[in-house]
């Protein structure tokens, strides 16, 4: 394991099942961290885990991704924390109301647009800012399968991952010039409290752990996109292929 902490990463959400995965698997690989949540306490247990097991530096941060107006301070705060601008950033926050509920509750639309679109690009504008004058950095990013093809069980959700999915493809772009990857990673069926009571496939259901392990690959290899687990990639282009008059019959 490195012992010098030249690499850090902030991780935004870090208290949910994917994201604390992806939070181990850069404190093994030595990297100084930042956790950020809105859950204090539980986010605070977690970095103290993190720094007895891995021996790595790792800060608590309180992190709200809804409330836009502080994150120009969280970028300042991390800052401080880590000595130096950080290295990298993960985002994994998000929020997912059931379908039947956005139909009827525009207030969880609302929620739901403001935590995966609008407080994700927030924020993540101010990062690349930091990473782009600097001329290096990576970032990470969950969006999701359900953004790929609308749905009717999730297409409210699925068009807010949508609009996420699309302007990482234009950040990628623009930040390749400056010596900064962005990877897109696309969950499917992960085991988690997001998950929990949906009717999940079996054998197409991967665990936390794999999942932070996967991430972590596909981020430090400074791919494009990622679907996690792998075989999502296989399953969407059979989804996306079928034709919408057929589509349209189906119980998706």
């Amino acid at each position: 394991m490195s012992t010098d902490f030249h690499q850090s990463v902030v991780i935004l959400g870090s208290t949910s099942g994917i994201v604390r995965a992806t939070a181990q698997a850069y404190a093994a690989a030595g990297y100084a961290l930042v956790l950020a949540a809105r859950d204090e306490e539980e986010n605070e247990c977690l970095a103290a885990d993190l720094r007895v097991r891995y021996e790595v530096p790792c800060h608590a941060l309180h992190f709200d991704g809804t409330d836009v107006a502080s994150h120009e301070a969280f970028v300042t705060a991390c800052e401080a924390a880590l000595g130096t601008n950080p290295t990298g950033l993960i985002l994994g926050f998000g929020y997912m109301a059931e379908q039947e509920a956005a139909q009827t509750d525009i207030a969880e639309v609302q929620k739901m647009v403001d935590a995966n679109l609008t407080g994700a690009i927030s924020i993540l504008e101010r990062f690349a800012q930091v990473f782009e004058t600097r001329g290096s950095g990576f970032m990470g990013v969950l969006s999701s399968v359900a953004g790929d093809r609308g749905k009717q069980t999730n297409y409210i959700y699925g068009a807010t991952k949508a609009g996420l999915t699309c302007y990482l493809e234009g950040l990628r772009v623009r930040l390749f010039k400056a010596n900064v990857t962005v990877t897109t990673i696309q969950p499917g069926f992960v085991d988690t409290k997001m998950t929990y009571g949906l009717p999940l496939p079996g054998p197409l259901v991967a665990s936390p752990e794999q999942a932070g392990q996967a991430i972590y690959r596909a981020v430090s290899r400074g791919k494009d996109e990622a679907y996690v687990p792998f075989f999502w990639r296989y399953i969407m282009m059979i989804i996306k292929a079928i034709p919408r008059w057929q589509f349209k019959k189906m119980s998706m």
